[in-house]
């Protein structure tokens, strides 16, 4: 021993400027390179198998983190273990140290290498937890998901699928099968799933998915084809981590037509199951369930959905109109065929409240189809979203609406539609907090729908809290810049917000002449449409009128809302006597349908301005009056201003200055920005008649509420 004291003096008998060079042989001597290489590949190894293996026994995803470092921190007592000790003949043995001075400077040395494996061990530690949520994908075999591991952030969007197919009209199917599975996703609580109204922007497959991740708000895609030949499929897909744009996995399908369902099924499971999500029994039945066994039946549904897709983007009848046939021979093949029954009844239900009115029978035959879906799937998340519009837009009964939306929302939780709508009830209700915080959650699940983004700018149009709306507005026009109720409503904010009319001018550069608000069509502005209300504004009367010369379609709405416009336009001017054969006209037309919808509140408000034209002022007030009853500001927070407005107008047109004025008081009291503020006071010409009033005068003067700001 004592010999081998001396071996170790002599080696380490070095000049001071080479005592580096020495501390590194003796690193070599004592095989402490030999035991880092070999820490450092064991560790390695260990770390693989663990994130392997954690995920599959659903451990916390704190414990492999921890487990990491702990690994890291042993490097440094691997390294002085490995200097302070060597195996010799099997045993484990203390290395001899050299005595005299050469103690001391060995000393240093090994304070020397823990410190560098300290610091070798924090850069490895640091370096893991700075790439720990994109580095997980890389450990997975693109060609299995047994064990795929768990993602931080469970949140998918699915990408339109691509038609593979030879004819080009089967893009129906590719798209019907993609919403399927994305449907049956958004039943599972544990996930985030992104609606298709905001995937629909995308490409099948985008060149920079990390851009799309992000502004979707997700950390996994999905992509796929379709092909679809005779009475086969063929279904393509892969599983993406956004963020490191690696593969989690890829499989194909091939199917028979009338198999199809199962494909939809498999991909949904092997999401979850890939996503780490828990399912609960329901959820589980959901995934493996099948709408339909009847293939053609199913067929059908897919065209029909497409055609609604097509009614809501253009907001015209006609492709609704394809849609509620195709759905009718859908569940003429399947009787059972639940959700056939409640997709018509959107169908429906968006015709009437965005399209045209359904009368009270018809109403009554989209209730029938509600009832039949609930009757035959009770637990039917669409049934229960269709019952709770029927309640909203059919009869604004806010609360049995607002109890469908939330049991649809228990059942589909990344239900977009539906947690957005609940949004919209709440404004109704005058709540207008509670609508913006559920209108902001709906817009975490659809974050590119164009118009949920505007109707939130709508609501702090209302509320007067004009720079928030400019976000939005501004926001939506980004999103998409032909969105036309944007333009719309950007055009109300430069009239009401500072009385810009070059600025409302260039905002409606943007909205067709034909545009047609129906919902708000309760005052004279929204008769007269944006064009020509700017005109209007700055009192270009027959530039206006000039505008309305043709109906903007051939049938008999066209005509009512040309003689609506040019009869107001008229009354306005102070040109009533030169309107009065068409004002008869527009009184004949809306009496009979009055008769027909006896609370149809749009037609009582254009025939209030055509009795007004008339010079049949009784009749004129009392019709405005009633359509106030009829909705008031308690039915309807958002409505019910406008209706309001409208009887101020015509009360201002027939000699009742003072109920005009106290009906102004009252807008300026209420979160009625889209209709009421005193910039729009100054410019408009409607207030003419009763402009010189001191009572009108001090309106200017007099701060309108604004919306509370949280």
């Amino acid at each position: 021993m004592q010999a081998r004291r001396d071996a170790l003096n002599r080696r380490h008998y070095v000049g001071d400027g080479a005592e580096m060079n020495s501390f590194f042989r003796e690193l070599k001597q004592r095989k402490v390179y030999r035991v880092a290489l070999g820490y450092a590949v064991v560790a390695w190894l260990v770390i693989q198998v663990s994130a392997t293996i954690v995920p599959v026994y659903h451990a916390p995803e704190w414990i492999l983190p921890i487990f990491i470092t702990a690994v890291a921190l042993g490097f440094p007592v691997a390294l002085v273990l490995a200097w302070a000790f060597e195996v010799r003949g099997g045993v484990i043995e203390k290395t001899p140290e050299p005595t005299g001075p050469l103690s001391t400077a060995n000393k240093r040395r090994v304070w020397l290498l823990a410190a560098l494996g300290l610091i070798i061990s924090a850069f490895a530690i640091g370096s893991y937890w700075f790439w720990y949520p994109w580095r997980k994908a890389s450990t997975v075999s693109e060609s299995s998901t047994a064990a795929m591991p768990a993602i931080r952030e469970k949140s998918i969007a699915v990408l339109p699928f691509e038609n593979l197919s030879r004819d080009p009209d089967n893009a129906y199917f590719a798209e019907g099968i993609k919403d399927e599975i994305l449907t049956k996703l958004a039943t599972v609580h544990d996930l985030k799933v992104i609606s298709r109204t905001s995937t629909a922007k995308y490409q099948s497959k985008p060149d920079n998915l990390g851009t799309v991740a992000q502004e979707l708000g997700v950390t996994a895609v999905l992509e796929g084809a379709v092909q679809k030949a005779g009475d086969k499929v063929r279904v393509n897909v892969q599983l993406i981590d956004a963020r490191a744009n690696t593969h989690l996995w890829a499989k194909s399908y091939d199917r028979e037509l009338k198999d199809v369902f199962s494909v939809e099924s498999d991909i949904a499971q092997d999401v979850t199951d890939t996503l780490q999500a828990r399912l609960s029994p329901s959820e589980s039945h959901v995934l493996t369930a099948a709408p339909t066994r009847d293939p053609e039946a199913y067929d059908l549904f897919l065209k029909a959905e497409y055609e609604v897709h097509q009614g809501e983007s253009t907001r015209t009848a006609q492709p609704f109109a394809r849609a509620v046939a195709l759905y009718q021979q859908a569940f003429t093949r399947d009787p059972k065929f639940a959700l056939a029954y409640a997709r018509l009844a959107y169908a429906r239900l968006f015709v009437h409240f965005s399209v045209r009115p359904l009368t009270p029978a018809e109403l009554g035959e989209v209730k029938s189809r509600i009832d039949g879906a609930l009757a035959l799937e009770p637990d039917l998340p669409e049934a229960h979203l269709a019952l709770g519009i029927y309640r909203y837009w059919g009869y604004r009964d806010y609360g049995p609406a607002i109890a469908e939306f939330h049991r649809a929302l228990e059942l589909q939780p990344s239900n977009a539609r539906a947690r957005v709508l609940l949004g919209f009830v709440f404004r109704r209700q005058g709540e207008w907090e509670k609508s913006l915080a559920e209108v902001t959650r709906a817009q975490e699940l659809d974050p590119l729908d164009v118009n949920t983004v505007t109707q939130q700018g709508l609501s702090y149009v209302s509320l007067r809290r004009w720079n928030e709306a400019q976000r939005l507005v501004t926001r939506a026009i980004a999103i998409d810049p032909h969105f036309t109720l944007a333009a719309w409503l950007l055009a109300r904010i430069c009239e009401n917000n500072k009385g810009d009319i070059q600025c409302a001018r260039r905002a409606v550069e943007n909205v067709p002449p034909s545009f047609d608000p129906l919902e708000v069509r309760y005052n004279a502005a929204a008769f007269i449409g944006e064009h020509s209300y700017v005109d209007l504004l700055e009192r270009n009367f027959a530039q206006a009128l000039q505008a309305w010369d043709k109906p903007p379609d051939d049938n008999a709405g066209g005509r009512v809302r040309q003689l609506e416009a040019r009869v107001a336009i008229q009354v306005i001017a102070g040109r009533a006597g030169a309107a009065r054969s068409e004002a008869e006209e527009l009184r004949g037309l809306l009496e009979s349908k009055l008769k027909e919808q006896p609370e149809d509140v749009w037609s009582m408000t254009g025939l209030s301005w055509a009795y007004a034209c008339l010079g049949r002022n009784v009749d004129a007030l009392e019709i405005a009056r009633r359509a106030s009853d009829v909705l008031p500001v308690e039915k309807d927070a958002l409505s019910g201003p406008r209706v309001l407005v409208g009887r101020a107008e015509i009360a201002a047109h027939t000699g009742q200055a003072q109920e005009a004025i106290e009906i102004l008081r009252r807008l300026a009291s209420m979160p009625a920005g889209s209709v009421y503020s005193v910039a729009r006071l100054k410019i408009d010409p409607v207030w003419d008649p009763i402009r010189n009033r001191p009572d009108f005068q001090q309106l200017l003067s007099t701060p309108e509420q604004v919306g509370p700001n949280k």
